[in-house]
């Protein structure tokens, strides 16, 4: 058995002895982590992709780390015909996949005493989520686990489903009553996205799950919030007396906010075909970025006293004019072309794609936030798949300084200064600034200053959920969106969706893979005499 922190032996074996080590770069990051309380948690869609590639490697990473406790047990629920010992099979051989492998998770080698303790804690039902028999039979189970397991009566349900069914599943657990929190046992559900498709959908999901859950019960997931540069916006503004001065309309010229893949969208033909990269990335992944950067500062590290501030960010952006949504934002579809030194077939050749497609892979938007810390600061976002580098970064550009001083000198124009936040794949902090070559006259180069996380720290790989599994169990709703958060970055964006809906693009494709997106997302900035930062 895999002994949880604070129940440390006298004496450790030798392979006990390898797994801390290797645990050692995460372990440093939680040093002062708490052990989880003992719950049972459950997931339905448990022979997905989400489950096999990124929630049951984040299990895997808390067990290495010793933050689950000997309660934790992990139910399986799906409507593939499998016994617990298949699905225990299933996933032992996706984890050997990881090993030596590129990706989100990635390891050396799996340490077996981890893997057998999180393995023997786990379960299977069959099961549909239309079949309220379903719900009775998990009842079942989880009473019976209460007994045997010590899971104390606490239940966290993840909905790694479509989200179809998640109205549908919230339902079915309060009519089995799974959810009802009493004598001090804690019932939660952890929703993924998308979570509505537009403004009413959003609205109507909220409605519809508040009639069973109390809004703390509530855990709307956006992985990208677990990844550690993503917190660390945070600490970057409220934690250095050097930079909240600078951080307003006063000093700063634009942000420009990039989420570029090299991925395509593959085997998910389907989902996109209705998502689009609008709603796929922008009211959520994108506007948590944007709210980080944006919110004023919390008057606590509570999580309401958090999310309150980072709604308000997203309610106060500025209304976009229906009759120019189509200039406001810009969308695109890649074509075939070369990614990575790759040859890549075009949107409309994937599989499940309709041949005349007119789904976005690639979005760009200019919004403006009316408060008065950022009035009249534009923010440019933009996102797109089989783009030229893979790269999520906030880029802030200060304004510029006078001229005046260099009049008579060979300084022809003023070197911009930039504040890089690179959430991934190289996280990390980078400032370009003006300093003068050597030599006898006055000349400017632009110069860097980098700041890599894996240089100062020894960062473990993580999926991103390793952080929000946890805070999950141990109640903290800080990186997760609360209703008002969800339906205010719908709302945002719901005049793009309205004007695009009555606009069909005439020139899809527009961008070749293993470009920079179309033409008309830089003519965008152009207008305002600005430039993206180019994905080198």
């Amino acid at each position: 058995m895999l002994p949880a922190r604070d129940q440390e032996p006298a004496t450790k074996s030798a392979s006990e002895e390898t797994m801390m080590l290797e645990a050692s770069g995460r372990q440093a990051q939680i040093e002062n982590a708490a052990v989880a309380p003992p719950c049972a948690m459950v997931i339905f869609g448990a022979a997905g992709d989400l489950t096999k590639r990124l929630v049951v490697p984040a299990l895997y990473n808390l067990t290495t780390t010793r933050q689950l406790s000997d309660g934790f047990q992990f139910v399986g629920v799906d409507r593939a015909a499998k016994s617990t010992q298949e699905w225990r099979a299933g996933l032992t051989d996706t984890m050997k996949e990881f090993v030596g492998h590129e990706g989100k998770f990635q390891v050396e080698r799996i340490d077996q005493n981890a893997w057998q303790w999180l393995a023997d804690r786990m379960s299977y039902l069959q099961g549909d989520l239309n079949d309220p028999e379903t719900y009775r039979r998990l009842h079942e189970h989880l009473a019976e686990l209460d007994k045997t397991a010590g899971t104390a009566g606490n239940y966290l349900f993840y909905l790694a489903v479509a989200d179809r069914f998640f109205s549908l599943a919230v339902a079915g657990l309060g009519a089995a009553d799974l959810v009802t929190e009493t004598q001090g046992r804690w019932r939660r559900v952890v929703i993924e996205k998308p979570f509505g498709h537009d403004l009413p959908s959003a609205k109507a999901l909220n409605a519809e799950i508040l009639k069973t859950l109390q809004e703390n019960q509530i855990y709307r997931i956006d992985h990208f919030l677990g990844k550690e540069t993503v917190q660390n916006i945070m600490a970057l503004r409220f934690a250095n007396g050097l930079f909240e001065p600078l951080w307003s309309r006063q000093h700063i010229d634009h942000v420009q906010i990039t989420a570029a893949e090299t991925v395509g969208v593959e085997h998910r033909g389907k989902f996109y075909e209705k998502t689009g990269a609008l709603r796929d990335m922008v009211p959520n992944h994108v506007f948590q970025l944007l709210a980080m950067t944006a919110m004023e500062p919390p008057i606590s590290f509570d999580a309401d006293a958090v999310r309150s501030k980072k709604a308000e960010v997203i309610q106060a952006m500025h209304p976009i004019d229906p009759a120019h949504a189509v200039t406001t934002a810009v969308r695109g579809q890649y074509d075939a072309g070369t990614v990575l030194g790759k040859q890549v077939r075009a949107y409309r050749h994937e599989s499940d794609v309709a041949p005349d497609s007119t789904t976005e892979t690639f979005v760009a938007c200019k919004l403006k936030i009316d408060n008065w810390r950022w009035a009249g600061v534009p923010f440019y976002l933009r996102t797109g798949k089989y783009l030229k580098r893979r790269s999520t970064e906030i880029a802030i550009r200060f304004r510029q300084a006078p001229y005046t001083l260099f009049r008579g000198t060979c300084v022809e124009r003023m070197n911009p200064n930039w504040m890089i936040l690179r959430i991934q794949p190289d996280e990390g902090i980078a400032f370009e600034f003006a300093a003068k070559l050597p030599g006898p006259s006055v000349k400017l180069s632009n110069v860097s200053m980098d700041f890599a996380y894996k240089t100062y720290f020894k960062m473990a790989p993580n999926t991103g959920y390793e952080t929000l599994l946890y805070d999950c169990m141990i109640g903290d709703a800080t990186l997760f969106q609360r209703a008002d958060n969800i339906e205010a970055g719908w709302q945002a964006v719901q005049p793009i969706l309205d004007a695009w809906a009555n606009n069909s693009p005439r020139d899809f494709p527009n961008y070749a893979a293993g470009g920079t997106g179309p033409v008309a997302a830089d003519e965008l900035l152009t207008r305002d005499g600005r430039a993206w930062r180019p994905l080198d």
